[in-house]
């Protein structure tokens, strides 16, 4: 049975936005794909969906890129973390 949080989110999508405002640093796709147990190109493809919603942004580095959250992702993110803590 799925918990209450998948109800009301898909689960990667606000994972991810989560796990990148725990460290608070900009992050690599790889390491975010494995903290939220996702294939690389599906956290690709949500993180393009992440970037066009303004909440991430892409920090290239050479020939990495970063993901950081934005003002707007960070918002988000809090707000996902106090409606799973209000719904266990």
């Amino acid at each position: 049975m799925k918990d209450n949080f998948d109800v009301f989110f898909r689960r990667k999508p606000a994972l991810m936005l989560v796990a990148l405002k725990k460290l608070s640093r900009a992050r690599y796709g790889s390491i975010l794909a494995k903290e939220v147990d996702c294939t690389y190109s599906h956290a690709v493809k949500i993180l393009q969906t992440l970037e066009r919603l303004d909440l991430v942004v892409f920090e290239k580095k050479g020939r990495i890129k970063l993901i950081k959250l934005t003002k707007k992702g960070t918002d988000v993110a809090n707000n996902i973390e106090e409606i799973k803590r209000l719904i266990g």
